[in-house]
């Protein structure tokens, strides 16, 4: 836990908070409510609060490359110290530090290593590790690239990721091939992983691989693009141009790489579970137009005062998504409304998940008041 006296700006701390909050208090206790009851406007909006199954995307979807692009949008701000003095040696371990820490707590955030179960180890499937490869990806082209070469670069990992699932075939899988069993980056996994990918099991017949879906090696490159497309809104409000230029330039940003997503998307469908090339500038589109409205919202209309309570995830993040992710508050919440089961219905169901939100939120606004953060 460190203390934090420096300048940041606003807007980042905010749409990271409105991310986490979405993340571990709304979508929770609103899809709780949505269970227990039989609105059908709220079944409707519910829709955009799942994962779509394979192909496509809801609002849902953008919440795990919202948290990867805002952590490439602090970048050109937490770098700058070190880049102005030389100090590279300083900054890679600073980076090599994090990217360790973020391998660890997402084995933990996954059940795997709090398990202690040996069997179910397993060492790459989490959100928080996509963001360290992602970060270090991400860190090496901007420490080491101009501006030019990082669109480039970009670009071409893009580029690669598609070349690679289009053209590659392998026993089967990959060569244009993008449904769930036989896509490349589902082969690859399977190789490379193999007992140590999630949802992996050993069978009398052998290794079982169940239902998981979801690919991390090959869909590593865009990880590293989907942060990099954080670095470069990063890079628009650092610029030092005025703010209404720098709303226009995310904006318009945002919205070319929407319609070149989806473009794209008509050869290589948007899937969030392998992240394709299309779906990764489809979801950094979005992630830029987010940004550009809290832009405006706190940082050019000085609405902030009433959007700060979001910095009390904003500003822990990475403690609000493990005790989201790890702690159980339910028997505090079951001891502290005991007996009331019998009165609320199905509407106890929603109470135990608000309470147990509510006291993430407590928990994150009393380090907030201490200005105590966990810092990675």
């Amino acid at each position: 836990m460190t203390q934090n006296t420096s300048q940041r700006l606003g807007s980042l701390d905010i749409l990271r908070g409105f991310d986490l909050f979405v993340l571990v208090f709304f979508q929770p206790v609103f899809m709780t409510i949505v269970r227990n009851t039989d609105i059908f406007l709220l079944e409707a909006i519910a829709t955009q609060f799942r994962h779509v199954q394979w192909e496509g995307f809801t609002f849902w979807d953008v919440i795990m490359p919202l948290f990867m692009f805002m952590a490439g949008a602090s970048m050109p701000f937490a770098f700058k110290k070190y880049l102005t003095n030389g100090s590279v040696a300083s900054l890679y371990q600073r980076i090599i530090k994090r990217v360790i820490l973020l391998f660890i707590f997402g084995m933990m955030a996954q059940g795997n290593l709090l398990e202690l179960n040996p069997e179910k180890v397993y060492f790459y499937s989490n959100t928080l590790q996509a963001i360290a490869v992602g970060y270090l990806i991400a860190a090496i082209l901007l420490i080491h690239l101009s501006l030019r070469w990082q669109i480039i670069v970009s670009s071409g990992l893009l580029i690669l990721y598609w070349s690679l699932l289009t053209f590659i075939r392998v026993d089967g899988y990959g060569g244009g091939n993008f449904s769930p069993d036989y896509n490349l980056a589902e082969y690859v996994d399977r190789v490379v992983l193999g007992r140590f990918r999630d949802g992996s099991s050993m069978t009398e017949g052998g290794l079982d691989f169940g239902n998981y879906r979801y690919t991390w090696i090959l869909s590593s490159l865009n990880f590293g693009v989907t942060v990099m497309t954080g670095v470069f809104a990063g890079m628009i409000m650092k610029s030092g141009m005025a703010k209404i230029k720098i709303i226009q330039w995310l904006a318009i940003t945002g919205v070319l790489m929407i319609i070149a997503g989806q473009l794209w998307g008509l050869h290589m469908p948007i899937i969030k579970r392998i992240w394709t090339s299309s779906m990764t500038l489809y979801s950094s589109g979005i992630c830029f137009l987010l940004m550009a409205l809290f832009y405006y919202l706190v940082d050019y209309r000085d609405f902030g005062k009433y959007l700060n309570w979001l910095k009390f995830y904003g500003m822990n993040s990475i403690l609000a998504y493990m005790l989201y992710m790890v702690v159980n508050f339910s028997s505090i919440s079951h001891s502290l409304f005991f007996g009331t089961e019998q009165y609320l219905g199905d509407f106890y169901a929603v109470l135990i998940r608000l309470s147990n939100a509510l006291i993430v939120f407590f928990i994150l606004w009393f380090m907030y008041r201490q200005k105590k953060f966990l810092r990675v």
